[in-house]
């Protein structure tokens, strides 16, 4: 295990090399910059061009990328220019990391219960009114765009029945941690839910198909004829390899919802790191932007990392090569 996480590792470190390149290429590809970006008919073109002299904006785009990656490296993401005029870009990150972090984490665990529930129910009557219930509900919520369902959950649970709050994380310095955690969590819920019940397909779709074929393989007749009961079979045989290659995805999941919850955070104001990546687009606010793709970029790779380190656990003989 040891051998394999080193390995995996050191085949992360020319990827991060990698994803770094092409985020920095992607941000200056992008037209305008944040100063001129902001321009109207007072602006001072003098002032404008010593302010992007003192940020190094007028330098060869080379230059720029080394200059970023030092900074980087020394934890120094650069200064916001438009979302948080002056504040440092770690700050605005480490601000906003943990609630998204509370949603992804909520939103993840939801998904593979109702998934996973479903699945099995759906496996045990194959064929029935309930199976072919769950799988129109998961092809319906699958095909319709994700952003109408947050509206309308927003409406239901925000206005029509308020039950959760409009905005906000309910988080406030002057409370106790605990406080800040539930309040947290309260705020969070909501917009977790909504993307659990409505990201389920894929597990939910999978899963059923591999509880389906492994009822169907020749060591589960073999037991059944051997006078075992089906549910034993079902639990200590099925279930297991059925399970191993959902379980392999876990890693990209929690990774994925972490990083893809723009949508979300916009529709349910939730200030989380979605919320200031699209700020950071409106405001051409590169140092944001390009800390946010970076750390979407890692975390994807952190992700496959992960996966391979469950797939391993849940099964000894797989190794990563």
């Amino acid at each position: 295990m040891i051998k394999t996480i080193f390995r995996r590792v050191l085949i992360m470190l020319p990827q991060i090399f990698l994803v770094s390149v092409l985020i920095f290429a992607l941000a200056q590809l992008m037209p305008g910059d944040p100063f001129y970006g902001n321009l109207n008919p007072n602006s001072d073109l003098a002032t404008i061009e010593r302010m992007r002299h003192a940020a190094g904006l007028d330098l060869p785009w080379y230059q720029q990328y080394v200059h970023w990656v030092v900074n980087v490296f020394h934890g120094d993401f650069g200064t916001s220019y438009t979302v948080h005029k002056g504040l440092a870009v770690s700050k605005i990150i480490g601000q906003r990391i943990w609630p998204t972090l509370m949603m992804g984490i909520i939103a993840t665990a939801l998904t593979y219960v109702l998934a996973v529930s479903q699945a099995l129910v759906a496996a045990r009557n194959e064929n029935k009114w309930l199976d072919r219930t769950l799988v129109v509900w998961n092809t319906l919520t699958s095909a319709v765009p994700s952003f109408v369902f947050y509206f309308i959950m927003l409406v239901v649970f925000v206005y029509l029945i308020p039950i959760f709050p409009s905005s906000g994380t309910g988080i406030d310095e002057t409370q106790t941690f605990f406080q800040n955690f539930f309040n947290n969590l309260y705020h969070a819920f909501l917009p977790a839910l909504t993307i659990a019940l409505f990201s389920t397909n894929s597990v939910f779709q999978y899963l059923r198909s591999n509880l389906l074929d492994q009822q169907a393989q020749d060591y589960v007749r073999t037991a059944r004829a051997k006078g075992v009961l089906m549910n034993v079979v079902f639990k200590k045989h099925i279930l297991r390899n059925a399970f191993l290659p959902i379980a392999s995805g876990i890693g990209y999941s929690i990774t994925g919802v972490l990083g893809g919850a723009m949508f979300a955070e916009t529709v349910f104001g939730y200030p989380g790191l979605g919320a200031l990546f699209v700020q950071a687009l409106t405001g051409r606010d590169y140092t944001v932007i390009t800390a946010l793709m970076l750390f979407q970029g890692i975390l994807s790779l952190f992700g496959g990392l992960l996966s391979d380190i469950i797939s391993a656990w849940v099964d000894p003989r797989i190794r990563v090569k």
